[in-house]
C-alpha cells in the first residue's frame, strides 16, 4: 500500500503558536520539510491577517519557497477572497475547507452552513486544477458537541465530485471505529486528525483501514485550531511515518531528515513538541 501524507505544519501546525515567525522563517520550514521526500506540503493559509496572524503574509512565504520536483504545494481557503490570493500565488492545490456544523462555520468563517457550502462550491466552480474539500468537525464541535454522521455524509456526497474529500477530526474527539465506519459511509479520499485525546494515531490507522489514501499530519505535532478551544496538536509526522513504514506501508518520507526538522523546529521555538519520535530514536537506530 502507498499512501500520501500531507504534511500541515507550516499551515495547521504554526497558526496555533503565539509567536508570529517573519515569512522569510515559514518558508525555510517548508523547505526543509520538502526535502525528506514530503509528497504535499501545506505551506500557508489566505486568512484575513488580524484573524489569524501567525499566517500573515501568505504570499511572501510562497514566494520564497523553493520549489522541489514531485512535491505539490498546497494553501487553505475558507472563501473565495481567499482563493483568489491562492490562485495568484502559482500554488499547485487548493484546500477548500467548511465546518460540518453551524455554529463552528461562524466562529471560523464568519458564515452560516448554508454559505460556507456556497462559498466552496463557488470555489470549485472555477475548476481548480486540483482541489481538496476538507469537512471540519466532522466528529464532534467544540460548540455544538457530537455531530450526525449523516450531516457530514451528506456534505461529502456534495463535494463528491471535487477530486479529494478529507474528514477533519478538529477537535480530536473521534475514535477508531467512528474513524473507519465514516471514511467507509463517506467514501472520504483523507482524514485529518488531532491526538487531543491520545486516538490520533490509531484514527489515522483506522482511516487508511476504511479506505483512506490521503493522511495529514504536522512536523512534531505542532497545531491546533484557534477557533477551536482545547483543540492541541496534530498527529506528528514523523511519528506516522515510523508506524506506517513499520507495518510496510510505504510513505516515501526520509524519516532521519524529519526527526531533523523535529529537531531544529524544537530549537527555533525554544520549547519541547509533541512528538515523541524525535526525542525517542528511531529503533533499530543506526548505532544498536
Amino acid at each position: 500500500m502507498t499512501i500520501t501524507i500531507s504534511e500541515v505544519g507550516p499551515r495547521d501546525g504554526l497558526q496555533n503558536e503565539q509567536d508570529v515567525l517573519p515569512p522569510a522563517t515559514r518558508a525555510e520550514l517548508v523547505n526543509r520539510l520538502a526535502a525528506t521526500g514530503l509528497p504535499r506540503i501545506e505551506a500557508v493559509s489566505f486568512v484575513r491577517d488580524d484573524a489569524v496572524p501567525q499566517m500573515a503574509g501568505a504570499e511572501e512565504v510562497v514566494e520564497a519557497i523553493d520549489r522541489r520536483g514531485g512535491v505539490e504545494y498546497a494553501g487553505l481557503v475558507v472563501n473565495e477572497q481567499g482563493y483568489r490570493r491562492l490562485a495568484g500565488s502559482g500554488l499547485d492545490r487548493v484546500n477548500v475547507t467548511l465546518g460540518a456544523t453551524e455554529s463552528f462555520n461562524r466562529r471560523n468563517a464568519n458564515a452560516s452552513l448554508d454559505e460556507a457550502v456556497g462559498r466552496a462550491e463557488a470555489i470549485l466552480g472555477g475548476n481548480p486544477e486540483r482541489a481538496t474539500v476538507t469537512i471540519s468537525v466532522a466528529f464532534g464541535c467544540p460548540f455544538e458537541g457530537r455531530v450526525d454522521p449523516a450531516v457530514v455524509a451528506s456534505l461529502a456526497e456534495r463535494f463528491s465530485e471535487a477530486g479529494e474529500v478529507v474528514l477533519a477530526d478538529t477537535i480530536g474527539v473521534a475514535t477508531p471505529g467512528q474513524v473507519k465506519s465514516l471514511v467507509e459511509r463517506t467514501g472520504a479520499s483523507g482524514f485529518h486528525g488531532h491526538n487531543t485525546r491520545n486516538t490520533g494515531f490509531a484514527n489515522a490507522y483506522a482511516a487508511l483501514e476504511g479506505g483512506a489514501t490521503v493522511l495529514d499530519a504536522s512536523v512534531g505535532g505542532l497545531g491546533g485550531c484557534p477557533f477551536a478551544p482545547r483543540a492541541t496538536g496534530n498527529i506528528a509526522t514523523e511519528d506516522l511515518v515510523y508506524m506506517l513504514e513499520g507495518d510496510g506501508v510505504e510513505t516515501g518520507v526520509d524519516l532521519d531528515a524529519l526527526i531533523t526538522v523535529s529537531e531544529w523546529l524544537e530549537a527555533l521555538l525554544g520549547r519541547r513538541l509533541e512528538g515523541q519520535l524525535y526525542r525517542a530514536g528511531v529503533f533499530p537506530s543506526a548505532k544498536s
